[in-house]
């Protein structure tokens, strides 16, 4: 979905219109200070997820997890 983008002037002076549109289309507005981009207001997105379904597919070798390291570590004293 495109955005739209408007001035900070411009959303100043309409703030509570573009929130209201937002809500209503889920078309995101971005606000631009002197025509580049500044922020971006969109609907708000809940994403609560469950940290192992993030993690899923991440692990990239699995041989054996129980297996001593062989590699010497030296102590801080």
């Amino acid at each position: 979905m495109e955005s739209k983008q408007v001035s900070k002037s411009e959303f100043k002076s309409k703030a509570l219109e573009y929130f209201r549109q937002v809500e209503a289309s889920g078309q995101s507005v971005v606000v631009t200070d002197h025509g580049k981009p500044a922020l971006e207001v969109r609907r708000y997105r809940n994403l609560e997820r469950n940290p192992l379904e993030v993690l899923r597919g991440s692990v990239v070798r699995y041989v054996d997890p129980t297996e001593p390291v062989d590699v010497e570590w030296e102590s801080a004293q």
